[in-house]
């Protein structure tokens, strides 16, 4: 039994090296308020990435698609049931001494119902898109930030040191599309 999820995209969109490697699935999710100019943010309470704002996210299950994953977790950490999303980028981190990239699929949250709600995990707060918090974010965020706001897809590569602040590499490609299936590259 071969240990590569078949829902990874990364065997469309990485050089052999990187797409050999194992990858994990992982979402984010923004809910966007677009007339007003905000998006919500959520503050980490524990976990990966305590302390730092972000999206919604996590984990995909095995049972489900990545889309179903994203929805999920925003329900779960901030009590916003997503009705339309919109997947507006791939980012791929890697680690300095983990063997294991993260595939994280990004998706824009367009429509939603529920209340906000503080959980466990995360403490939401809206943010001007314009005012984004990003001394309180991952370093990578403030670089395809302006893409995702504008609507503009994007597969973005970060490689941080195992510090997990500090990023020694990256590549940020504004796409036509990201229908992986289609998406074909040379990877130099």
């Amino acid at each position: 039994m071969s240990n590569i999820d078949t829902r990874s995209v990364a065997r469309f969109v990485e050089d052999a090296v990187h797409a050999a490697m194992p990858h994990r699935l992982y979402t984010l999710i923004f809910p966007i308020d677009r007339p007003n100019g905000k998006v919500l943010l959520g503050m980490k309470k524990r976990g990966f990435g305590q302390g730092k704002l972000n999206g919604f996210g996590g984990k995909v299950e095995p049972s489900e698609s990545i889309e179903q994953g994203a929805v999920r977790e925003l329900e779960e950490e901030s009590g916003l049931c997503a009705t339309r999303v919109e997947n507006c980028g791939l980012l791929l981190f890697y680690f300095e001494d983990n063997p294991v990239a993260m595939e994280v699929h990004v998706f824009m949250a367009h429509e939603y119902n529920g209340q906000v709600a503080e959980t466990e995990e995360m403490r939401p707060e809206w943010f001007d898109f314009d005012n984004m918090p990003f001394s309180q974010m991952w370093a990578d965020d403030k670089c395809w930030w302006p893409l995702a706001r504008n609507g503009r897809s994007f597969i973005g590569r970060f490689w941080f040191k195992a510090d997990q602040v500090t990023i020694t590499r990256q590549t940020l490609d504004p796409v036509s599309s990201l229908d992986f299936e289609r998406y074909t590259r040379n990877i130099s």
